[in-house]
């Protein structure tokens, strides 16, 4: 085996299914009180809102395994971001060399408990932004959505993807279902405007979508949102105001998403559902999202639905990270030395007004 140089670690291969296991094989954070990152990904593996087939709890653990497929190869590619062929230039170099992309593992699932389970949620997304950084939530089913949105303190507008409404009314004293998301947060104080795109099951209920319209939300069918474009999307967004997305893998068309238990025909393509989130991200800071409802076991053999959803992760996040209030508050810092030092973890990230104060701890 190749060694680097004197004073420096053998050099590796690390192959995708070699060794720990984390998104983008990125340095992890077992304590979010010294959390130091610019970026944070946080599994919730939670099914518990499932009124079908469980198995998404898994997809937290699964999704990061499949991202190990675009993690690079060798000591050296295994640090860095990834080259774009399409756009021929490389995305996410800099938080994968400066180690600002962090995997903080998962909050703590009290089954049977789904209250305590949603505390420990809002508890863990709140450390999140209080440390400075974006939330990258991984579900789960979409009954997260809601103590994923509840942790924030600022105004924000929602992008919710779903070829459901997720509107239900609670009956029969089930309000944390994932039929139930985004009527709880419609509720949320902070939340301005929902732009809700894909949906077309035919198990929708009318009631659902005339109160969701008598709250102000825009829907999107798949057939408007083809006439329409992302422009339908972002015409509902302020300029300058922060966006949280969320993303139901089920938005895509059913071939797509085998491992998905509510899976519908006549869905979105991938680049339709790229093209949306590119559109957001250069439009409005994205100051969090989730990706929900990946179901590992329904997957395919080759674990498709998993791989699916780390490289729409990954590729939204190089886009996010590239707009201009993301960038001031993260700002780019030099590269390492020739010597090879570790890069300088820099000083804390700008907060936006009233937000609470940043936790920095210790440097990794």
């Amino acid at each position: 085996m190749p060694r680097l140089g004197r004073g420096q670690a053998t050099a590796r291969w690390d192959l995708p299914y070699t060794g720990l296991v984390s998104f983008l094989r990125s340095p992890t954070c077992a304590d979010l009180d010294r959390l130091d990152a610019d970026i944070a990904v946080l599994g919730v593996p939670s099914d518990e809102g499932s009124p079908w087939k469980p198995g998404a709890r898994f997809a937290p653990r699964k999704i990061r395994e499949l991202s190990l497929q675009f993690a690079g190869r060798g000591t050296v590619d295994g640090q860095r971001g990834y080259y774009d062929i399409g756009d021929g230039r490389r995305y996410l170099d800099h938080e994968r060399i400066h180690r600002r992309l962090v995997d903080c593992g998962d909050s703590d699932i009290i089954y049977t408990n789904v209250r305590r389970t949603f505390d420990n949620i809002t508890r863990d997304v709140g450390k999140i932004l209080a440390a400075g950084a974006l939330p990258v939530i991984i579900g789960g089913d979409h009954a997260i959505t809601y103590p994923v949105v509840r942790a924030y303190r600022h105004r924000l507008h929602v992008v919710h993807f779903d070829a459901h409404l997720d509107y239900r009314p609670f009956v029969h004293g089930v309000q944390w279902a994932n039929g139930n998301p985004i009527r709880n947060v419609a509720k949320l104080a902070t939340v301005g405007s929902i732009v809700q795109v894909g949906i077309r099951s035919l198990r929708t209920r009318q009631a659902d979508v005339l109160d969701s319209r008598a709250r102000g939300n825009d829907i999107l069918t798949v057939p408007e949102y083809r006439r329409r474009g992302p422009s339908g999307v972002l015409e509902r967004l302020p300029r300058g105001e922060p966006v949280y997305v969320s993303i139901d893998i089920d938005v895509l068309d059913l071939p797509l998403v085998p491992g998905c238990a509510s899976a519908e025909v006549n869905g979105l393509s991938y680049d339709e559902l790229r093209g949306a989130l590119f559109a957001i991200a250069r439009h409005a800071e994205v100051v969090g999202f989730d990706l929900v409802e990946v179901n590992p076991m329904l997957d395919v053999a080759s674990e498709n639905t998993s791989l699916i959803a780390a490289q729409l992760i990954m590729e939204f996040l190089a886009r996010i990270v590239e707009h201009p209030q993301y960038r001031r508050r993260h700002p780019v810092r030099p590269s390492p030395s020739a010597r090879g030092r570790q890069p300088r973890h820099g000083a804390s990230p700008q907060r936006r007004p009233g937000a609470p104060a940043s936790r920095r701890g210790r440097k990794r």
